[in-house]
């Protein structure tokens, strides 16, 4: 199921990351959910073989596959275990990539370089308690002491909060938003408990408290009060990612699922013979195709420099809402096994919930989808 002439480069990166995925993380993805925590074993080795820097330019320490090449690695992740894909997306497509589209050469000499490599792990930190769907409401304060900001304020539902080492946090400022890259090491920096979650269970989630923290004004994203406008153009890549996540679990759930209707039977026969089970297997491979499609289309136009804001909304919104499709159908065709936790069945449908939630609900995609719809006066992309 692969509609895009991918490039021999591409397909290779393919098969290196299904091979890895097939042999270093599906045998540890019930494990992972479990004892909800990603060995830091694993991490290494997905630092060391680049999937922590798939996106990014060779010249700062990346792969050099750009948004295909990276939706392609986190579609082969997701396939295997989606807190593992949570973890990366997190790390690389906004923690990194807030430092990447906004940064200055120095910043991402000293930050993004060691972690394209792999060598450091980061953190994206934006919501708060009165800034979730209204993102641009952020309470967290930065205020100018000489060549320094002091930093003060809490964050919540920050993946890798408790294992990063850097945190592209943004704070309000006399001139608004504004971003910035902290170091967890720093003094004032506290990562409480992670969260207890439905899913994803081993994709750590944190609160974050800063307090008095100080911050050398170099290390500024961007211009400030322009960092919400980084947030929203990492955000575009994010939702990205995360459509090509939902497409790897829903190719997972098909595969899963032809290979049961094929050896269960009822009725002296495999239930793959019968028009129910035939049905849903057709809804489940139509949905997925179609979100592969608006995938890498708006990948595609991404490498290509265009703006993709509504495309990258429309993806967050249609993958994420046919994925749930998908995996529900996925657990009938399994009946009781497929709400035996014998089974990694379970464990996706819990882990897929998520995904109208995070990187912008559902709600807010289709505010910005019709936005830009209305403006446009109905004509087309």
């Amino acid at each position: 199921m692969q509609p895009f002439a991918f490039t021999e480069e591409q397909n290779m990166l393919r098969e290196m990351v299904r091979d890895f995925v097939n042999t270093e993380v599906k045998p540890l993805a019930r494990e992972i959910d479990e004892q909800e925590r990603i060995p830091p074993e694993l991490i290494r080795k997905i630092g060391e073989l680049g999937l922590l820097g798939t996106v990014f330019p060779e010249e700062y320490g990346g792969g050099g596959f750009g948004e295909i090449g990276y939706c392609i690695a986190q579609e082969e992740m997701a396939r295997g275990c989606s807190s593992t894909a949570t973890l990366i997306g997190a790390h690389m497509s906004i923690g990194s990539n807030a430092i990447y589209i906004g940064g200055s050469e120095e910043l991402k000499r000293k930050y993004l370089v060691p972690l394209a490599r792999g060598e450091k792990l980061a953190a994206f930190g934006l919501t708060e308690a009165t800034a979730g769907s209204d993102s641009f409401n952020v309470r967290t304060r930065a205020v100018r002491d000489g060549d320094h900001f002091i930093i003060n304020g809490e964050k919540l539902w920050i993946t890798n909060a408790g294992i990063a080492d850097i945190v592209s946090l943004f704070c309000r400022t006399d001139r608004g938003v504004t971003a910035f890259v902290i170091e967890t090491q720093w003094e004032g920096y506290h990562a409480g408990p992670p969260e207890k979650k439905m899913g994803i269970r081993g994709s750590t989630t944190n609160p974050i408290t800063i307090t008095n923290m100080r911050v050398p004004a170099e290390n500024m994203i961007g211009q400030e009060g322009r960092g919400f406008l980084i947030a929203m153009k990492t955000l575009d890549a994010g939702r990205l990612g995360l459509g090509a996540c939902c497409v790897g679990t829903a190719k997972e759930a098909i595969e899963l699922s032809t290979r049961y209707a094929k050896q269960r039977k009822q009725f002296d026969q495999p239930i793959a013979n019968f028009q129910a089970i035939q049905f849903m297997l057709a809804e489940m491979y139509t949905l997925t195709y179609a979100m592969e499609s608006i995938v890498y289309r708006a990948a595609a136009d991404y490498d290509a420099g265009k703006k993709i804001s509504t495309q990258s909304a429309m993806v967050k919104l249609f993958c994420s809402e046919a994925l749930d499709r998908v995996v529900d159908l996925a657990v009938q065709i399994h009946g009781g096994m497929g709400y035996s936790r014998e089974l990694p069945l379970e464990r996706m449908y819990r882990d897929a919930r998520i995904n109208r939630i995070f990187e912008g609900t559902s709600e807010i995609q289709k505010l910005v989808i019709s936005h830009d719809v209305l403006k446009r006066n109905g004509a087309w992309l």
